[in-house]
């Protein structure tokens, strides 16, 4: 149950897209929340230090997650076949904003050669930094790509939702639990 089947994904595959979910929309709403703090609120310096390390967290889970996903067998993609063309460039197009977004939060946070404090129990060291207008171009990089990731990760809601009510698939079902998952 832990490994995904042709029919069904594992519980490892459930766990990590569940918790990408959460953390993305988790950090949007921070990250978005966050750009309106003043120099002297209370959260101004706490803040970032959150969304800096659920980022981290959150970039941990995705490269696991690649390798997890080029490692296993996935379930073959339910519908017509511009349905599933559809859905494939979709999951690619989000792994790519993902990584896009995660790596330009962490080129922001870099640009002054400072590492990244991981929930203050480790440090991610400064690999690139103090590049020409680094953080500048970083943070456009990490704002537009966040609003494309999050309309992006909507629309993927909303297909689910439909194969779900509308068309009576099981794809839904297969991304809550591993055993309901039906043979085609």
């Amino acid at each position: 149950m832990w490994r995904n089947t042709i029919h069904g994904w594992g519980i490892a595959s459930i766990v990590m897209h569940w918790l990408s979910a959460l953390i993305v929309v988790g950090l949007f709403a921070l990250g978005w929340w966050m750009t309106g703090l003043g120099y002297y609120d209370s959260w101004y310096q706490l803040a970032p230090w959150w969304h800096k390390s659920f980022g981290m967290l959150l970039l941990g889970v995705t490269l696991l997650r690649v390798a997890w996903r080029l490692s296993q067998s996935t379930p073959g993609a339910q519908g017509e076949r511009w349905e599933r063309w559809l859905a494939h460039a979709g999951h690619v197009l989000l792994y790519v904003l993902l990584l896009t977004v995660l790596m330009s939060g962490y080129l922001i946070s870099t640009a002054e050669g400072q590492g990244i404090s991981v929930f203050g129990i480790f440090e991610v060291p400064a690999l690139i930094s103090g590049l020409p207008n680094q953080a500048t171009l970083a943070g456009d990089v990490h704002w537009y790509a966040a609003w494309a990731l999050i309309v992006l990760a909507a629309g993927h809601t909303l297909a689910a939702l439909k194969h779900h009510l509308l068309d009576r698939r099981d794809t839904l079902r297969r991304m809550w639990w591993p055993s309901v998952s039906r043979r085609q």
